[in-house]
C-alpha cells in the first residue's frame, strides 16, 4: 500500500506491515480504515489549528470592532488572513530570529 500526497509519495507499507495492521484491522475494510485514518488525521489537525486561531484572533477582531464574526470556518479564516498585521507561523518565527 504506498501513501502519496499530491503525487508525492509519503509512506508504502509492505505486505508484512499490512498483515500486521490486518491482525487487528479485518482485511476486508482495511483500505477503507487507512484512508479514513489518514484523512481523520489530517482534519483533527485543522481543527485544532483552527480552534487555537479563533482563540487567538476573537480577542483581537473584537477590540479592533469587528461587529460580527462569520461562523463558516473559511470566511473566518480570510477575515484573520487579511488582517495586515497577521502573520503566519514562518513569518513570525523569521521575526524572532
Amino acid at each position: 500500500m504506498k501513501i502519496s500526497i499530491n503525487d508525492q509519495h509519503l509512506l508504502t507499507l509492505s505486505e508484512t506491515q499490512k498483515k500486521v495492521i490486518q491482525n487487528d484491522i479485518l482485511s476486508e475494510i482495511f483500505e477503507d480504515d487507512m484512508k479514513r485514518r489518514v484523512a481523520y488525521t489530517v482534519t483533527h489537525k485543522y481543527e485544532r489549528c483552527f480552534a487555537r486561531l479563533k482563540e487567538e484572533w476573537d480577542p483581537k477582531l473584537a477590540a479592533k470592532g469587528v461587529p460580527a464574526l462569520p461562523t463558516n470556518p473559511d470566511a473566518y479564516a480570510e477575515l484573520v488572513f487579511s488582517q495586515p498585521e497577521y502573520k503566519n507561523r514562518s513569518k513570525r518565527e523569521k521575526e524572532n530570529t
